[in-house]
């Protein structure tokens, strides 16, 4: 288990600086949207490329940005149920959630988008709008999204495994959303100027 636990925090490393790094592509989002704003109003010029390239960046940031996610344990999830629960009965609904729903559908998304990202880059596919940009980078980003995402999941499985087992501390202890609000609330009020 240690091998695999090892793996699990060199996963988790990789999808962290991913994630933290990708922020800068909304930055960066924000600057091609408004320079292409500027433009279009002070000297009436556009170009579609400059609304792809938005685009392309919002979509990378989005989807290199899940696996990290996943790993903050802030994915969306409906608690009203899974509040109520025990946690040992959350971890066994994380764990077979992780199993039979989620990595199935993952592996079938990277073995399919593997083959159409490799089509759309050999055949230079470009967008079909005047002035657009090659289409491939996006696809790209869809795939490796996916692929991150994906050995996150296989991270998440052998911590939640770990943890069901009592090899390691629960690395995201579950707080429920009504704790959640009051615990932000405490700590809003403690910074507020007195």
């Amino acid at each position: 288990m240690n091998g695999l636990l090892s793996l699990s925090r060199a996963i988790d490393r990789l999808n962290e600086m991913v994630g933290k790094a990708v922020g800068w592509l909304i930055l960066l989002a924000i600057v091609v949207s408004a320079v292409n704003a500027v433009i279009r109003k002070t000297m009436n010029m556009s170009s579609n490329s400059w609304l792809e390239l938005q685009w392309y960046l919002y979509g990378a940031a989005f989807l290199l940005a899940s696996a990290y996610t996943l790993k903050q344990n802030e994915h969306i999830r409906i608690d009203i149920l899974y509040g109520a629960l025990g946690r040992r009965v959350q971890h066994w609904i994380d764990l077979l959630g992780h199993i039979f729903f989620l990595m199935p559908i993952l592996v079938l998304m990277d073995f399919y988008f593997v083959p159409w990202v490799w089509l759309s880059f050999s055949s230079g596919e470009m967008s079909t709008n005047a002035g657009g940009l090659i289409i491939w980078p996006s696809k790209l980003m869809l795939l490796l999204g996916f692929l991150l995402l994906t050995i996150q999941g296989i991270s998440e499985i052998i911590k939640k495994i770990a943890v069901m087992r009592g090899i390691i501390e629960d690395p995201t202890p579950f707080v429920s959303s009504h704790d959640a609000a009051e615990m932000e609330g405490a700590a809003y009020l403690e910074d507020a100027p007195k």
